[in-house]
């Protein structure tokens, strides 16, 4: 029992440093895209190819890392990112040229890209299934009020001033330093390294592609990222450009993209335990699309700010449902590589600003957001797909080699049945 009650103690920790760190990102890299396009005077392309380089190289590095803290720990992998994420930002906040800026930017983007999976694999490893759910959907709560708090701050302190950077800096060392202090309390029946041997790295992170269904939720995964991932670098040049005030709109919307998240999320954790991930996740992409629609059609700042609500209930389906349905094929050897895998799908954050950007430079506003609408869409049949398939037949011969087991888990099984 007292065992239990640190193991909780210890994942309500890693939410509440996940609102904190939330705060420092969002008073600093919600503003990106204005400062790359008011400070250097760079266009809507060039903005989100330049935001989209550093997404992509971490969307190649983050299964290496995934796999790697199979192997050497949770704990030193996620220790090095967030020191990394710490030097990124004070990186930023001190450059004076628009390439060392994006250097910064790019080293940033990394670690977070390898930062949200081990992060999740942690919370797996010392979370007891039938409780993920709903630390999962916890901790999405508290990066949102990060989020709903982050940009109000950012604008009242001055959008990207250096202070703000280097402040966001020492709060993710600060969270790299008590990580580090804490032992992990890892149940003795969960201890990866009581658990038969795992396969090499390489070997562990090639037996997680080979499988199936990850492959169909990392496709699915890639588009979704791309219209919810980076949207603020897409949607906040429209609005400056085509919407009067349109950066202090911008401001207002990301603050109820938070806000909507504290109201709705406990509402759709408990719809997703009633219906089932796969059809939390449909019902999101849906959401998703009639979001973008609105967007585009929206004349002044309500309808964008329903247009945003309609768009965030969606994610707050969309998020928890996507982690239930890949914890749900990983076991405790493989989670790491799992998700470390499944995070390939990050690729989505240089696909978004990248292409939306393109499309917003050559058609305006109708073209990027009917490309964001489309992907969620094809998001939703992808998802579907994966989530019937059958696990690997490798898995019953070679259970020892890392390969996955048939799903277990409750809420992706509600999915099977649901659906």
């Amino acid at each position: 029992m007292r065992h239990d009650k640190q193991r909780l103690n210890y994942v309500l920790l890693l939410i509440a440093w996940s609102g904190f760190v939330t705060i420092a990102r969002a008073t600093t890299l919600s503003f990106l895209a204005i400062k790359l396009q008011q400070s250097f005077g760079l266009g809507p392309a060039m903005i989100g190819a330049l935001l989209g380089i550093g997404p992509l190289v971490g969307a190649v590095a983050a299964p290496f890392a995934g796999s790697l803290s199979d192997r050497v720990g949770r704990k030193t992998v996620l220790t090095f990112t967030l020191l990394s994420m710490a030097l990124a930002l004070i990186g930023m906040g001190l450059a004076e040229t628009v390439l060392a800026f994006c250097i910064a930017q790019i080293a940033a983007a990394v670690a977070l890209a390898i930062y949200e999976p081990i992060s999740r694999a942690l919370m797996s490893d010392v979370c007891p299934e039938p409780l993920r759910l709903k630390y999962f959907s916890w901790r999405y709560t508290a990066t949102n009020v990060g989020w709903a708090i982050g940009p109000l701050i950012g604008i009242a302190a001055g959008a990207a001033s250096t202070t703000l950077f280097v402040i966001a800096g020492v709060v993710y060392a600060m969270f790299a330093l008590i990580l580090h202090m804490l032992h992990v309390p890892i149940h003795q029946s969960d201890d990866i390294s009581k658990a038969p041997a795992s396969a090499p790295l390489l070997e562990s992170l090639k037996a997680a592609i080979r499988d199936p269904r990850l492959a169909f939720f990392v496709g699915g995964g890639t588009l979704l990222i791309a219209v919810y991932g980076q949207w603020s670098a897409t949607l906040a040049p429209y609005l400056t450009g085509n919407v009067a005030g349109g950066m202090e709109i911008y401001a207002y919307l990301v603050s109820i993209n938070g806000a909507v998240v504290l109201i709705g999320n406990p509402f759709a954790r408990r719809f997703i335990e009633r219906a089932g991930a796969l059809n939390g996740l449909v019902i999101g992409c849906t959401l998703f699309a009639l979001g973008e629609l609105g967007f585009l059609s929206a004349a002044g700042f309500w309808g964008l700010a329903i247009s945003m609500a309609v768009f965030t209930i969606g994610e707050i389906l969309v998020v928890p449902s996507e982690y239930m349905l890949v914890d749900g094929i990983s076991n405790n050897r493989n989670r790491g590589s799992y998700f470390g895998a499944h995070s390939f799908s990050t690729i989505g954050n240089f696909i978004g600003p990248t292409l939306g950007g393109a499309m917003l430079g050559a058609f305006g506003g109708a073209g990027m957001f009917l490309l964001f609408a489309g992907f969620a869409a094809v998001s939703a049949v992808l998802f579907a797909i994966g989530t019937h398939m059958p696990p690997p037949k490798a898995a019953a011969l070679q259970p020892s080699a890392g390969l996955p087991e048939a799903a277990t888990g409750p809420y992706l099984r509600g999915a099977y049945l649901v659906a």
